[in-house]
């Protein structure tokens, strides 16, 4: 089978070799949605801003959750894969397309039901309501283009392949960003049009990587009878998938409780806080793409029987992450305005962002840690501790720290910024915990 690459090799070449597709389709993703904030924010003012960025961070959870499931599917089809099952690796398919064909239905259209409630609950201020909630109301419509072109995604990667996905964002990005110029500079439509922009790129984009399945030998025949929700291959789905969907929806949910604070506080706050937040996203893209890398690195060789390369992919990711983390974190301490400026040319804003991102910064040093511990016990389908340790950091420092900053420094959103990088550093040093007590158990094993 083709997915048994990555259990062979340099492990660190397949690290990089498999990131870095993955790595420029999380960038593209990421920059079409600051495109959108970019676009609108030439064409219109901050209330428009602030409209796309609420809306935007509510998908942005949305999203966070489906990746989170799809993972696993990717996960599963992995350990499939590795150990050359290819039976196993078929009704894995096809109970994935069909679970997520009956979640993304649901999902929709309780979605499409709460746009006012959700409007609301994020306390977006009152320049921003009615767009915002025509921003929602048409994403929302397009959650099952979000949803096919992830589950697709998902098993290309659990294949070992990330290079298709990566094309399947480009044609989004590439549409969205057109139409973005299109429906807010030309037409007027302001928060509507790059609603529009986006759901239409997710549609073509779905087209395409359904043609692109169609076409890809998998290694393995997926028959019309495999797509169906066969109890056993869902439930190992959501074993692993359920708690990393969950794990990133909770913090998505803090993300959004911090954004409620900030919308308390005004517009110039809520603004600068929702164009902080685009560009936390953006630096977080390495960590991101290797701990999907790790994930499927893992899965494959742990279903192979290879221990040592799942432990190897860790520590490499480790080192590159954490090596970017720091990057960027002193680069937001000297030149903060080069980055919070390209969204912006309120002068308020500017100077709010700018306080904000010095602190926050340091979240990519220490997310760096967690996150590529997070890949690895997923891969091993111990996704429980990253919802533990996520659990964790949010209703012990994030939340907390993000409400007590708000109240005692209501001048500055410095001290706010370091409510996440403080919740980063108690995961990182739970994930080490954990990982020493797993390896010491190993060790005893392997004595025997």
């Amino acid at each position: 089978m083709e997915g048994n690459k990555l259990t062979e090799g340099s492990v660190g070449k397949n690290l990089i070799r498999f990131a870095l597709p993955y790595l420029l389709a999380c960038f593209m993703q990421t920059f079409y949605g600051m495109a959108d904030l970019f676009v609108v924010g030439l064409y219109n003012g901050s209330g428009t801003t602030t409209a796309v960025a609420v809306g935007s961070q509510v998908m942005h959870m949305l999203t966070v959750i489906i990746v989170g499931l799809a993972m696993g599917a990717t996960v599963r089809i992995g350990r499939n894969v590795g150990a050359g099952d290819e039976r196993a690796a078929a009704k894995t398919v096809g109970a994935s397309v069909a679970l997520f064909a009956v979640f993304a239905a649901a999902l929709t259209v309780s979605l499409l039901l709460s746009v006012n409630l959700i409007t609301d609950v994020m306390l977006t201020p009152a320049e921003a309501v009615a767009e915002t909630r025509r921003y929602l109301g048409i994403c929302f419509a397009g959650v099952p283009f979000i949803t096919a072109y992830n589950v697709i995604s998902s098993i290309f990667r659990g294949v070992g392949d990330s290079r298709r996905p990566m094309y399947f964002v480009a044609v989004a990005c590439g549409v969205n960003i057109v139409l973005d110029f299109v429906l807010i500079g030309g037409m007027g439509l302001g928060a509507a049009g790059a609603a529009l922009g986006t759901v239409l790129g997710q549609a073509v984009s779905v087209v395409f990587a359904f043609a692109m399945l169609k076409k890809r030998d998998l290694g393995f025949r997926v028959t019309r009878r495999d797509i169906r929700a066969d109890r056993e291959s869902v439930s190992q789905i959501l074993k692993v998938g359920a708690p990393i969907a969950c794990q990133d929806g909770l913090i998505q949910v803090a993300f959004i409780v911090i954004t409620v604070i900030a919308n308390s506080r005004g517009l110039v706050v809520s603004a600068a806080v929702g164009i902080v937040e685009k560009l936390i996203g953006f630096l977080f893209l390495v960590p991101s793409a290797f701990l999907s890398a790790i994930s499927a690195i893992t899965a494959q060789n742990m279903g192979a029987d290879k221990p040592e390369r799942a432990r190897a992919s860790l520590g490499y990711g480790l080192l590159i992450t954490m090596s970017w983390g720091a990057a960027c974190a002193l680069y937001s301490q000297f030149w903060p305005q080069t980055l919070v400026g390209l969204f912006t040319r309120d002068a308020a804003v500017l100077a709010a962002g700018c306080a904000y991102l010095r602190s926050y910064a340091f979240d990519t040093l220490f997310a760096a840690v967690h996150f590529c511990f997070s890949g690895y016990f997923c891969g091993d389908q111990k996704a429980g501790i990253s919802f533990i340790h996520n659990i964790m950091a949010i209703a012990m420092i994030r939340i907390p720290g993000a409400y007590l900053a708000g109240v005692y420094f209501p001048d500055s959103l410095y001290p706010m910024g370091w409510a996440a990088p403080l919740g980063s550093l108690l995961s990182a040093l739970i994930c080490v915990g954990f990982y020493l007590y797993l390896g010491r158990g190993r060790f005893r094993r392997e004595k025997l």
